[in-house]
């Protein structure tokens, strides 16, 4: 399989926002020998701040390998930038909805294409006091186990230095320090014949996130919270505060709340 291609307009992001990303940024990059230099493969990664999807895409496309993220589709629906979510081969994530399932197997289809799917498996940005990733949503174990596509765990660290957790104002002076690992692939092959049951899934989405947390724990030379933090045991934190963030984490819930009420029972 030949060099990972990519559409038109995902070079022109790539063009305007790896230089500028550059220039703000110290880089220490470790792992990259474990990025697969061919053949389709998950990569997935912590998410700190808004920011990280470009520093987790710079490794992934340092290391020729162009990511395709599996983004919530309201990104999709932004003017001007859904069109070009969409146009440069970004999967939309439907979920809580009768299509969320599409979400899958687009992926299932990239991977089979030989492309690198992207993932956060938190499904937003981490709400632990400290940073460290949370607990995950099932749907990394059901593609992983699904496609037999290696899982690589990229632990990253330092995007939340230059725009901060639920902020947006970027902080670009002077530059930071931001270092990515890439581990081994997820050993999951003892799962891969076993039926697609919760408790099958639930172990090889665990085993994803202790790989991952194991290499965020590497970069900061800190040992992680004995469990990871769970929105729906602990609670979200961001819904009691009273910022942008939280109003717009507010707001996303109730509009949730509507669509839950519509859904026939």
């Amino acid at each position: 399989m030949g060099k990972r291609r990519v559409s038109f307009l995902y070079r022109v992001f790539v063009v305007l926002l790896i230089p500028a990303i550059t220039v703000v940024t110290r880089r220490t990059w470790r792992g990259g020998e474990h990025i697969p230099r061919e053949g389709g493969f998950i990569a997935v990664s912590n998410h700190v701040s808004d920011l990280d999807p470009i520093t987790f895409g710079h490794f992934l496309l340092s290391h020729g390998a162009p990511p395709h993220y599996m983004a919530k589709d309201s990104l999709f629906r932004v003017p001007i930038f859904g069109w070009m979510f969409k146009h440069a081969d970004q999967i939309p994530v439907y979920r809580g909805t009768a299509q969320a399932s599409e979400s899958l197997v687009a992926a299932e289809a990239a991977l089979a294409e030989g492309k690198c799917v992207a993932m956060y498996p938190e499904g937003t940005l981490t709400r632990d006091p400290d940073m460290w990733p949370m607990t995950s949503r099932p749907g990394v174990g059901r593609l992983a186990l699904t496609t037999k596509a290696p899982v690589i765990p990229v632990a990253q660290w330092g995007a939340h230095r230059i725009i901060p957790r639920y902020r947006v104002l970027p902080r670009i002076i002077p530059r930071k320090k931001i270092a990515v690992l890439a581990g081994p692939p997820v050993d999951l092959s003892d799962l891969y014949d076993q039926p697609l049951e919760p408790a099958v899934l639930t172990e090889a989405t665990e085993r994803i996130m202790a790989a991952l947390t194991a290499g965020v724990a590497e970069i900061r030379g800190e040992a992680p919270p004995e469990r990871p933090y769970d929105l729906r045991r602990d609670g979200d934190p961001l819904l009691e505060q009273d910022s942008w963030a939280g109003r717009r984490a507010r707001a996303s819930q109730g509009r949730k709340a509507k669509k839950r009420e519509k859904r026939p029972r």
